[in-house]
């Protein structure tokens, strides 16, 4: 006996690859969501710069007790801080950088991919 696709049928199947597609997005948006952010030296309000060195203007300060995301790293100016010295930049955001000195990343080189 075969099985007729109606219209009915034929709009439901639709709807559950609509929710699929949904669901699937939303799935990719929360593991987004979920990246990996590391803390900031307790007791620092840190600068986060333009570029990878203080001749970079400063875009704005880090609160104390921040995390942030790192996108990228780069190799910039050495900068002295509480987690050792460091030529180590992180990119958290477009034109975004802090010196990996200030953030605590449990290694001395590069946790994550270089910047382009």
């Amino acid at each position: 006996m075969a099985i007729e696709e109606t219209a009915d049928t034929a709009a439901t199947d639709s709807a559950n690859t609509a929710n699929d597609t949904v669901e699937a997005t939303a799935d990719a948006v929360g593991i987004a969501a979920g990246a990996i952010t590391y803390p900031v030296a307790p007791g620092y309000q840190v600068n986060v710069r333009s570029g990878p060195g203080t001749n970079y203007r400063v875009v704005k300060v880090l609160p104390y007790n921040s995390r942030v995301p790192i996108r990228c790293q780069r190799h910039g100016q050495k900068v002295s801080g509480p987690y050792g010295t460091s030529d180590i930049w992180d990119n958290i955001a477009p034109g975004q950088y802090v010196s990996d000195a200030y953030v605590k990343t449990g290694s001395d080189g590069f946790v994550t991919v270089p910047c382009g």
